[in-house]
């Protein structure tokens, strides 16, 4: 047997699945590791953590599927985007990894948008200004820890790092460099305006290579712990999110992907880059002739879980007497709801929000609450408001790339019933959920069969998938939610100046 390895290096997880090279699952494992919140708006992880899950899930893999070492033909990686570490001129990491939802850099990020900076370098790197880029990111470094910043040798993100256990280089793929902040999608180089905003030169950054480029030579040690050959070779891969696209089919102009996990994201490639001109778009890389545009946001399913613990928590007990989920449980109490939840609507800015609005500052709010109003209106209001502002972000991605053909959606959300139809009905689009097992990985995967030449195009990933279940508007509910919708944009345009408002009062007075 011949055998390819997708390695997805997430933000609360490592995920790794062994394929055959027909796309065909034959292992998998998943790793979990600590996430450090040890103050207000800190998002941090452990790279050590994050090292030690990928060999072990790799571990894991080949033993499950007795892979023989000549059997595994390469290795290939897909990895959560905007982490940050710092490096020291011994190569021993100053920091820990600083993801995306590492709010600190907002000031810097303001400053930006406010001195015009920011829409300039935005016009060449199609990265957001936000605090989750490394741009804001070193540069609120620079000014708050100026002796750690004279201290790096390299600013890296995790994959580098991993690569850099593994192989002693400091690389970075397109993909991943195109969602730093850093990087010009045009040129295909590091953008000479923000290394300068920075005040580092190109060598304190990775060397840049192509999602398609491999290395070999794995340090001894660790080909002998995984059982892998010194000559199998390691594609470097791309982004998670470009990879999902790639994993569910969504490849071609007009075929949408709309994932809802923790966070969420609606994504479209595009045969070239491409920048929205309000700077409300990120454009990234899956290779150099393929550009995925999309908008991510940061309450998807935690907000889901955020109802189930603060609102629902008695509701455990039923849940285990019926043994089902609690969330299962819940959407059951919400579809007894109509659409549109009678007039309640809910903003689910709980942990700010990136698209559409790109603000740090962002907070939740229920609106249009009366005495006839219930839990189960709370719940599914939640659930409608996730849906409207991915919604609200398709809008914008069409003012760029046009109506969309189709949806594929992807995501923990995919396994409610009631989360399908309601994505159907909002977006007034037919929604196909595509039957495949972890789209981070079979896209990394796909990638890197492509990459070595065992497969001749992209699109054969097409036949590794299927569907699961379509689901077609409700002209019904799409009438009722045409009506909110207006109603649910404006609120939100109206309540934006407030929110840094209140969110320096919280950091004020909430411990």
């Amino acid at each position: 047997m011949r055998y390819m390895i997708g390695v997805d290096i997430g933000t609360t997880s490592t995920k790794g699945v062994l394929y055959d090279l027909q796309g065909n699952v034959v292992a998998h494992a998943n790793i979990g590791y600590q996430l450090y919140q040890d103050i207000p708006d800190m998002a941090e992880e452990d790279p050590e953590d994050i090292f030690d899950a990928v060999i072990a899930v790799m571990g894991q893999i080949i033993r499950k599927g007795k892979a023989e070492i000549d059997e595994i033909k390469g290795v290939s990686f897909s990895s959560a985007m905007h982490s940050l570490i710092l490096m020291d001129k011994n190569d021993h990491p100053l920091t820990r990894a600083i993801t995306w939802a590492d709010n600190r850099a907002a000031k810097y990020s303001e400053e930006l948008k406010e001195n015009g900076l920011g829409a300039q370098i935005y016009a060449k790197t199609g990265t957001p200004i936000h605090p989750m880029a490394p741009l804001s990111k070193i540069l609120w470094i620079r000014h708050e820890y100026p002796q750690l910043f004279k201290e790096t040798k390299k600013f890296i993100d995790i994959k580098s790092y991993i690569f850099f256990r593994l192989f002693g280089v400091y690389k970075m793929d397109y993909s991943m460099a195109s969602a730093t902040g850093i990087f010009n999608i045009f040129d295909l180089t590091w953008d000479r305006q923000a290394l300068s905003l920075l005040q580092i030169s190109k060598d304190k950054l990775p060397e840049l290579v192509e999602t398609t480029d491999s290395i070999r030579g794995i340090k001894e040690k660790f080909g002998k712990i995984l059982n892998i050959s010194q000559q199998t070779p390691f594609i470097f891969g791309a982004s998670d999110g470009v990879l999902s696209n790639l994993g569910v089919g969504a490849i071609d102009p007009g075929i949408v992907a709309v994932t809802i996990g923790t966070s969420g994201a609606v994504r479209v490639v595009v045969d070239k880059p491409v920048v929205d001109p309000n700077g409300k778009l990120f454009c990234y890389a899956l290779t150099k002739d393929k550009w995925v545009v999309g908008g991510p946001v940061n309450n998807g399913g935690i907000v889901f879980r955020w109802v189930k613990d603060q609102l629902f928590a008695p509701e455990r007990i039923t849940a285990e007497q019926m043994k089902i989920s609690t969330y299962d449980l819940l959407t059951q109490i919400a579809s007894k709801i109509p659409a549109g939840s009678d007039g309640l609507l809910f903003h689910p800015y709980l942990g700010g929000e990136r698209a559409p609005i790109w603000d740090a500052y962002a907070r939740g709010s229920f609106f249009g609450l009366t005495r006839n109003h219930t839990r189960a209106h709370m719940v599914r209001a939640a659930l409608e408001g996730i849906v409207y502002n991915l919604y609200v972000v398709m809008l914008t991605i069409e003012g760029i790339t046009g109506k969309p053909k189709s949806i594929q959606a992807t995501g923990g959300f995919a396994r409610s019933k009631l989360w399908r139809q309601m994505l159907a009905d909002v977006f007034e689009q037919d929604v196909t959920i595509p039957e495949s097992f972890e789209s981070s990985c079979l896209g990394a995967a796909v990638l890197g069969m492509y990459a070595l030449g065992y497969v001749d195009n992209l699109s054969v990933v097409k036949k590794m998938i299927g569907v699961t279940d379509v689901h077609h508007p409700n002209e019904n509910n799409f009438e009722v939610y045409r009506e909110l919708l207006p109603i649910w944009i404006r609120l939100s345009e109206t309540l934006e100046p407030e929110y840094k408002e209140i969110a320096e009062f919280q950091k004020k007075h909430v411990k």
